[in-house]
């Protein structure tokens, strides 16, 4: 199994609209598409007064990773749907992708 951690930080306020979106918009869409987000939320911390929030998602592999991501990102949904608004709330972002194993992608799992 493939992990992907990715961290968000955000223009000053938009931490909850920023969230909303993840959650309401745009990981349904990511489902649809095949992703798995495990979990997404802000830093209970904010670094350098920033605020920062996260995104889990969980892959079977990285050629998968690879191709559903390209897939995502290039589809009409995406394009059409919440990008541009969780784009506009977006200062910078750092992803760090890792291979575990499904125990651990079952515990950081938050859908449910």
């Amino acid at each position: 199994m493939i992990v992907e951690f990715r961290t968000y930080r955000l223009t000053p306020g938009t931490g909850e609209e920023f969230v909303r979106v993840m959650t309401e918009e745009s990981a349904p869409l990511q489902a649809a598409a095949g992703i798995a987000v495990l979990d997404t939320g802000v830093s209970l911390v904010a670094e350098e007064g920033h605020t920062e929030a996260y995104l889990i998602r969980a892959f079977t592999d990285l050629s998968t990773y690879k191709q559903l991501e390209e897939d995502f990102y290039a589809s009409e949904g995406w394009r059409a749907g919440p990008r541009e608004k969780m784009l506009s709330m977006i200062e910078s972002y750092h992803t760090i992708v890792m291979e575990t194993d499904e125990r651990t992608v079952a515990a950081l799992d938050k859908r449910g």
